[in-house]
């Protein structure tokens, strides 16, 4: 029997920083489907269960906290992390963003950022 791999779901917009994720999420052992807008990835949600939403949070179409939000409504047990430039934005207690999602800060490292999702996927 074969360990399933964790399933990631990406939403980012910037076409080099998604494939720079994938690749490295791919390489740590996730399988990662990626998209480059909310809606995209938000009807994929429907589809088919993810373990971790990773969404940057300023995009086309539908941003990353509605985003989460949707996704959290499918699925109160999906995991959801931001990666974004602006992290006050998604810190703001305004915003409807889950309160457990967790904040990754633009640049971001790739070992910090699969770091951050294995404690997250552990958690």
């Amino acid at each position: 029997m074969t360990e399933e791999l964790p399933k990631i779901l990406l939403a980012e917009d910037d076409t080099d920083m998604r494939r720079f994720l994938v690749k490295a999420l791919q390489n740590a052992g996730f399988k990662v489907i990626s998209y480059d807008n909310g809606l995209s990835a938000y009807q994929r949600l429907r589809e088919e269960p993810f373990e971790l939403l990773l969404t940057d949070i300023v995009m086309p179409e539908m941003d990353g906290i509605e985003l989460a939000r949707r996704a959290s409504e499918l699925d109160p047990d999906i995991k959801i992390m931001f990666i974004t430039g602006f992290a006050a934005v998604a810190l703001n207690a305004d915003t409807a963003a889950p309160r457990n999602a967790k904040v990754l800060s633009k640049p971001v490292h790739l070992r910090d950022l699969v770091n951050e999702v294995q404690k997250l996927l552990a958690a």
